[in-house]
């Protein structure tokens, strides 16, 4: 699995679209209110540079973060010191889960879990989520689609450029709806422009299956919706949010 060391750099400037703040209150709301749930002790799974975490300490929720990458966790750390905050944070990765107690609700966003390219690693995840997670717990977590691994992601190339960085994107579309993304990171020193790559993978789950594995795992699905939004999913959905109650 990748460190994601340029990615950790440069994640939070180039995922600035994504509403975080929106995103924060949809998952405290879509729980609190749809589904009666106390989020109580939180887990963000796949947590990255820690913003979704701290939006929810801020928002009072009793949470802490997981994630695999060491690089990732050292940006999450400097901006919680920042903040002032006070957040556990814990290198490991989602299919070794090894938490200290049980959890009450855990999240998982950002497509983190199409990170997980093969079937039975993505299986021992939400086996380990289960293990820690209190009955009548909720998981909640986002998928991108086989829509946008087939047609948005596909084969395409995609250039981001902010005030840090030049970034050419590159998608190859492999069997399973594994797509291999290509990053080059082209930044400026001095007069010259340093290039520096990196690569990793995602794959695109059917709903079916990931029942299959929620449900092997005690897990009900409670509800399957459109990206921020209470909906079924459209057929050109691009992210859908799964939440899932353990039985």
């Amino acid at each position: 699995m990748p460190s994601y060391e340029m990615f950790a750099d440069f994640y939070d400037s180039l995922t600035d679209n994504v509403e975080y703040e929106k995103r924060a209150d949809y998952i405290v709301n879509v729980l609190e209110k749809n589904f009666n749930h106390d989020l109580g002790l939180t887990l963000d799974l796949a947590c990255g540079t820690g913003t979704m975490t701290m939006l929810l300490k801020e928002k009072g929720i009793d949470v802490y973060g997981v994630d695999g990458s060491y690089d990732m966790l050292t940006v999450a750390q400097q901006k919680t010191m920042e903040k002032g905050l006070n957040i556990l944070y814990l290198c490991q990765r989602m299919e070794s889960l090894d938490l200290y107690g049980t959890i009450d609700t855990c999240i998982c966003t950002l497509d983190s879990l199409n990170h997980i390219v093969d079937e039975k690693v993505f299986t021992k995840a939400i086996e380990r989520v289960s293990l820690f997670m209190n009955k009548g717990g909720y998981f909640l977590f986002d998928l991108n689609t086989l829509y946008k691994h087939r047609e948005v992601l596909a084969n395409n190339s995609f250039v981001f450029e902010t005030d840090e960085v030049f970034l050419a994107w590159q998608n190859t579309l492999q069997e399973n709806d594994i797509v291999d993304i290509d990053l080059d990171f082209f930044i400026k020193e001095e007069d010259l422009y340093e290039r520096y790559s990196e690569s990793f993978s995602e794959r695109a789950y059917s709903l079916e299956f990931v029942e299959k594995v929620l449900n092997k795992y005690n897990f009900v699905v409670e509800g399957v919706f459109g990206d921020l939004t209470t909906e079924p999913p459209k057929d050109n959905e691009e992210r859908i949010i799964i939440i899932a109650r353990k039985v």
